[in-house]
């Protein structure tokens, strides 16, 4: 049975916070007078005011309670009904236009309980709006509710005075069975994302964070809804705990419930058409289109959901796309796409630069009696059309996964591989460095298209687009040390074990040229970083260049945060710090971001001058001019054929007989695809290439490596 309450009509609109959570000499009103910050004086309403709103349909339980400024024009409200104290800004004779939307300012055919409304604001056709701060200029037309609780949270993970433990929302990132679960807020970073939901070794460290959360926020009843300056809200079904930021625009959601739309002028944000978002935080800059469910959600900004995506209990990174598709129980880093109604992402760490095909099945459980498995995917992770994995699976980065059905749980720990299923040989098929070999285009193109489409306005953590970077290169090692092993036959094939979860073989393929490819992208990755700090630092001659690298014993190891690349030493000092009461907010946590993002460059350096010496094998002190100037010669073959690699793999596209059958001439084919001599990304690689041999060749010279 519903259990519908009865009170007396002239309470309605008072006695929003009950009174044992009123503090000593404050009234309900106390939070709402603290929010409200439009400086508008108000005064009680004249004779005539009064006259005139009566004469317009309107009605009061007391039109004492009805506050309104010096610019306030009775004449604009009509057929109103208002409980409960409302004050009202600046009404004049003027009509606001939103993209078609003409509306008159003033209050029309709408109930109006307990709210602050800002200066020539316009709002229509509400059936219920209720506490509410409405800042000045916004329209709203045609909503069926929109209402604050004051137990409202606006999505963050808290809870208010005298809420039961069982009322806080978690969103269970990475595992459907909740044990990585982590407490969304706004602002929440990825970094922040993982390392809650990773180190669950440490209870100490997630207690700390859930202390974190919970000073982030007051757990005061009564705070006010917000809906920020120049919003437009149109034909909209319920909106219910919800704060918005300035200059937002929301047209069509069905429903939104306590969720926070982060949005100002610079970084609008906009919910379209049949969206329904409960339990959520929305970033910056966000897109939200035509049938969206989201539910128990972090939406990093400048990312998208469209096309009746469903995004629920899951973090997703910012500058990301997801349409059509399906997402559950996982947590995405920076620049994800995926595209495809029938593709499902499911009980997975996705780490970013990533794109799932359409058909594919990452996350499904079928191999597990309960909701415990996960996929593990490295920053690059490209699974094809109709791929379906088992749980537990793991892939290093840059990993592509050919077309197909894979029977068993798979640990891919090589890089820049490509992973497929030979079903006719029974067999799974490694082929390490597949990029650099067949389309370089790509893995170059989307290095530069995510660093490219980085929308953030506020970059607290330093994301690595680069897929030459410290965590990369130690994975290169790592295969080398595989690679280096094996018995390899006559046709450059290997068999190894371990990658698969079953008794079938597993063949590495090229590993020859795998080798020689792995090796000089190290010799590469260090002569770039080496020739950009000498740039950057004006470094004339080879002696000073020398004493200014340093060395470790070891390569360091790294860990991607959220996208963002920090050694595992740091991290591990960061959470003695949280432990030791040293870090004690999640500000100092985005501070510690920032910090390693400046210092990432150096040491992205002596990483990569690590590496260069153990990949030769050789000591700081045998590092000399000689070998650096047949480093920096090397470096430009590397170069070279890369950018051939670049062409060719982007050549075929014009040249391959089955790809042009579908156009009747050259000139049709160059009208819907482009030139290819036009190509802007090819004519920028080759002039950074000539680029390159003029600078090498002029340091050469000026350091007297000659």
């Amino acid at each position: 049975m519903n259990f519908i309450q009865t009170h007396p009509v002239k309470e309605l609109g008072y006695n929003f916070i009950e009174r044992e959570y009123i503090p000593k000499n404050e009234d309900e009103y106390y939070l709402r007078n603290f929010q409200n910050k439009s400086g508008i004086i108000y005064r009680a309403l004249t004779a005539t005011e009064i006259e005139t709103l009566v004469l317009n349909r309107n009605t009061s339980d007391n039109w004492n309670n009805i506050l309104v400024s010096d610019n306030f024009d009775a004449g604009l409200v009509k057929n109103c009904k208002f409980f409960g104290l409302v004050r009202i800004g600046n009404l004049q004779a003027l009509y606001k236009e939103f993209h078609n939307l003409r509306l008159p300012v003033g209050l029309y055919n709408s109930t109006i309980i307990s709210c602050d409304l800002g200066n020539n604001i316009c709002i229509e056709n509400v059936n219920y709006l209720s506490h509410y701060i409405i800042e000045d200029e916004v329209m709203i037309a045609n909503v069926n509710e929109l209402a604050n609780t004051n137990h409202s949270k606006f999505g963050n993970g808290i809870l208010k005075e005298g809420e039961d433990e069982g009322l806080r929302t978690w969103v269970e990132v990475c595992n459907e069975n909740g044990g990585r679960s982590i407490l969304p807020f706004n602002g929440m970073l990825p970094g922040d994302a993982y390392m809650w939901s990773k180190y669950r070794d440490d209870a100490e460290l997630m207690e700390k964070f859930k202390i974190f959360t919970e000073k982030k926020f007051d757990k005061r009843r009564g705070y006010y809804g917000h809906i920020g300056e120049r919003t437009v809200i149109k034909n909209c079904g319920i909106l219910k705990d919800a704060w918005i930021g300035s200059d937002a625009y929301i047209k069509g959601a069905n429903k939104i419930k306590n969720v926070t739309i982060n949005s100002d002028a610079a970084r609008m944000s906009q919910v379209g058409e049949g969206c329904e978002l409960v339990n959520g935080i929305v970033g910056y800059g966000c897109r939200i289109f035509y049938g969206v469910k989201a539910v128990r959600f972090v939406m990093s900004s400048h990312s998208q959901l469209k096309y009746g995506a469903r995004l629920i209990n899951s973090f997703l990174g910012n500058n990301s796309t997801i349409s059509c598709c399906e997402v559950l129980n996982t947590l995405i880093f920076p620049s994800h796409e995926q595209h495809h109604n029938n593709s499902f992402l499911c009980a997975s760490l996705v780490m970013g630069q990533s794109n799932i095909a359409a058909g594919a099945t990452i996350g499904s459980n079928h191999n597990s009696r309960g909701a415990d498995g996960e996929i593990i995917a490295g920053r690059g992770f490209w699974p094809g059309l109709c791929v379906s994995l088992k749980h537990n699976s793991k892939f290093s980065s840059f990993c592509i996964i050919a077309k197909g059905d894979f029977p068993a749980e798979l640990n891919i720990n090589i890089p820049f591989s490509l992973i497929s299923n030979d079903v006719s040989n029974n067999q799974l098929v490694i082929m390490p460095a597949y990029w650099f070999m067949y389309n370089m285009y790509a893995l170059e193109r989307n290095a530069w298209k995510y660093l490219d489409r980085d929308k953030r306005t506020e970059k607290l953590q330093r994301i690595e687009y680069d897929y030459l970077a410290p965590d990369t290169i130690n994975e290169i090692f790592d295969s080398l040390s595989l690679l280096q092993k094996l018995s390899v036959e006559k046709d450059g094939s290997a068999r190894v074990s371990n990658l698969e979860n079953s008794d079938r073989n597993t063949v590495i393929v090229k590993v020859p040229q795998a080798i020689k490819i792995f090796k000089e992208l190290i010799f590469y990755y260090a002569a770039s970083c080496i020739l950009n700090f000498i740039k950057e630092n004006n470094i004339d001659d080879f002696d000073t260049l020398k004493k200014l690298l340093v060395s470790k014993v070891q390569r360091s190891h790294w860990v991607n945060i959220g996208g963002q690349l920090i050694k595992t030493s740091s991290v591990f000092a960061f959470k003695n710090a949280v432990k030791d009461n040293k870090i004690t907010s999640w500000e100092q946590v985005h501070q510690f971001y920032k910090t390693e993002g400046e210092k990432y460059e150096a040491d992205k350096l002596q990483h990569a001058y690590t590496s260069l010496l153990e990949i030769l094998n050789i000591t700081g002190k045998q590092f000399s001019a000689e070998i650096f100037k047949k480093l920096l010669l090397q470096s430009i073959e590397i170069k070279t054929w890369m950018c051939k690699s670049i062409y060719s793999a982007r050549e075929k596209d014009y040249n391959n007989p089955f790809r042009k059958m579908v156009y009747d001439s050259t000139e049709e084919m160059n009208n819907v695809m482009g030139r290819f001599e036009n190509n802007s990304f090819i004519q920028t690689q080759l002039g950074e290439l000539d680029k390159m041999k003029k600078e090498i060749k002029s340091l050469i010279k000026k350091l007297k490596l000659s």
